[in-house]
């Protein structure tokens, strides 16, 4: 069994702000341009009643496909288990691996007539499994069970939308948060009970803690923590990655500057470590080293795992002055089927209308479920670190919903890295990697159409 640690670098891991490249990656075997699509030569999706009528049919077995590895895995298992009690004549095969593996093998599988019924998808990967047709429409779901964006938190919810058509339904969502130390802050003279909130209140804290020798906020120039953490800056400037259309790279604007700017000063003025190890900023905040970490919400699970150790957990501080964080979302998804099969794409259905309304027992996997009447819900609210996090839900932001985006979202990540390390100013790293960016925009603009 895993360390604690250990535990929580794998999950870190699975939901890094590159996997929209891996799919891509993966997406890329299949051969440019439209020809060579995954689902170019099946059937459009059913247009039935979405499963809102239940299944009758004869019994069926459908593969689900995620890659919930760490420990959100048994929680899901769980879940599918409760739902086979419920629907005798549905049984459902759980296939889980690596997210990386996942992407790699899901179009692949789908050309071959050997996909799964239904999958997970991360919402970066959505558009360009929808470009490459990988996947297939869910208006008829949204439709039979009249879900509207009221239902859902507004951001995941319009982020299943790819060409004004829906392609996935979402899960959860999975924000960044504010951690921190208690004790390193009590040791340091600060309040333990009253993390900083803004700019003023974190540069006080971060030198009360230098005062003390402690080095406040660890900036890594690895993903996750630190592209995301830099992404949430950029955006709390007032900032934006891409243009509305996501045809022009805008992060080399002043918001962006300003961000990693006050990024990469954490190690200029004495409160980081250069050059430090992957993970290491989440590590030093269990050991002691550190007051705070800006990191994702399965984190909460991890630090839960880890005795003695007093922690909190808040919304990200305002250190630009627009409250924003940055999310990630887990979304049901439907492949594309060779030969469709009427039972198993209505059974396919059941399964996942069922299985988003069971988001609470979700939640405990250290995620914020997308369904607004769970969210509001007093179990949800007693849930003390997923509620506090969730209080960020109409300030989240997604990457935009672009084909191909992971693979321009791999030179922000070169420019996070060059800057935190040295090697180029913020200034340079971002107009440089914008430049690289653009290339790739245009190219994708082609390959996927």
């Amino acid at each position: 069994m895993p360390s604690p640690t250990t535990s929580g670098l794998t999950r870190r891991g699975l939901l890094t702000g590159s996997l929209g490249a891996a799919a891509a990656l993966g997406l890329a075997g299949c051969g440019a341009g439209s020809s060579g699509v995954p689902g170019s030569d099946q059937a459009p999706a059913p247009s039935g009643d979405g499963g809102a009528g239940g299944y009758d049919g004869p019994p069926v077995t459908l593969q689900f496909w995620n890659g919930f590895t760490g420990g959100d895995g048994p929680i899901m298992k769980k879940l599918v288990e409760q739902f086979q009690t419920e629907h005798e004549n549905i049984s459902v095969t759980m296939n889980t691996m690596q997210w990386a593996d996942y992407y790699a093998k899901l179009p692949s599988a789908v050309t071959a007539g050997k996909g799964p019924e239904i999958a997970i998808m991360h919402v970066d990967s959505v558009a360009t499994n929808a470009a490459r047709r990988v996947i297939q429409p869910l208006d008829d779901v949204a439709t039979a069970l009249n879900l509207s964006e009221s239902d859902f938190a507004t951001v995941p919810w319009q982020a299943g939308l790819f060409r004004e058509q829906r392609y996935a339904i979402p899960l959860d969502v999975h924000p960044l948060g504010f951690f921190y130390n208690k004790t390193v802050m009590e040791q340091a003279g600060l309040d333990p009970e009253a993390p900083p909130t803004d700019a003023e209140s974190y540069g006080t804290a971060l030198e009360a803690l230098k005062s003390a020798g402690v080095q406040g906020h660890w900036a890594t120039p690895f993903p996750f923590t630190g592209s995301q953490t830099v992404q949430a800056l950029l955006w709390q400037h007032g900032g934006e990655l891409f243009s509305p259309d996501a045809t022009a790279v805008t992060w080399a604007d002043q918001p962006g500057v300003d961000a990693l700017t006050w990024y990469v000063d954490l190690i200029a003025d004495g409160h980081s470590p250069a050059k430090i190890a992957q993970d290491a900023d989440a590590i030093a905040l269990q050991n002691g080293k550190t007051a705070f970490n800006w990191n994702g919400i399965w984190n909460v699970n991890t630090l839960k795992e880890v005795e003695s150790l007093e922690w909190g957990v808040a919304p990200l501080p305002n250190i630009g002055g627009t409250p924003a964080a940055w999310a990630g979302s887990h979304q049901f998804v439907l492949p594309t089927m060779k030969t469709p099969d009427e039972n198993k794409s209505q059974a396919a259905r059941v399964f996942l209308n069922w299985i988003s309304q069971q988001s609470l027992e979700w939640a405990k996997a250290g995620q914020v479920p997308a369904r607004t009447s769970v969210r509001e819900s007093a179990e949800f609210q007693a849930l003390p670190e997923q509620s506090t996090l969730a209080e960020q839900i109409d300030v989240l932001h997604f990457l935009p919903p672009v084909a191909g985006i992971g693979d321009a979202m791999t030179e922000w990540d070169k420019a996070i890295n060059e800057a935190v390390l040295g090697t180029k100013s913020p200034q340079a790293a971002l107009s440089d990697a914008a430049g690289r960016a653009t290339q790739v925009l245009e190219a994708n603009a082609k390959k996927y159409g």
